[in-house]
């Protein structure tokens, strides 16, 4: 039960985030570009979404966008990543997806950590976005970040919403 609502909050999570564009601090710094290649390489294989299935991240009903500011896709949550505080840049807590004319591809990552009292969290050395209360009732207050390491983002790599995606099957 709690797996269900957990997995139901972060489909609404991305919804009523406020939308903050976090630049990398030094932009292009060689250390993140590494970091972010690492991230790249991890996650490679999520490209094929049989696979992040397989390692246990399971689909958010629901694709998310807002008009005028972009989407995030669907959100594909690890339960066991989403309800731990620790946070490993090569294990993101969510995978996200966007519909194609293929399917489902894979356009960024998300980090995600429930807010209990430890100071602000970071992953490569940028801060999470919040803390921030829980968009539904049972659900906590959180940091979260986003990482467009799959599709490019005008607003930015650290951006909640990208302008490039859309819940829209792209042809």
């Amino acid at each position: 039960m709690v797996f269900n609502v957990l997995v139901r909050l972060m489909a609404l999570v991305a919804v009523l985030c406020p939308v903050v564009a976090v630049a990398a601090p030094s932009n292009g710094a060689p250390a993140l570009e590494k970091e972010l290649a690492a991230v790249r390489h991890a996650t490679a294989k999520y490209h094929d979404v049989e696979k992040a299935l397989a390692d246990g991240y399971i689909a958010a009903p629901h694709c998310v966008s807002v008009p005028g500011l972009g989407g995030m896709g669907y959100h594909y949550i690890k339960p066991s990543l989403a309800t731990d505080l620790a946070l490993d840049p090569l294990q993101p807590e969510f995978l996200l997806y966007a519909p194609s004319g293929n399917g489902l591809r894979l356009v960024a990552v998300e980090y995600f950590v429930a807010n209990v009292g430890q100071e602000h969290p970071e992953v490569m050395g940028i801060p999470l976005h919040g803390p921030m209360p829980g968009h539904e009732a049972g659900m906590p207050e959180h940091y979260d970040l986003h990482a467009w390491i799959w599709q490019p983002n005008p607003n930015g790599m650290f951006a909640d919403f990208n302008p490039n995606v859309s819940c829209e099957a792209a042809g």
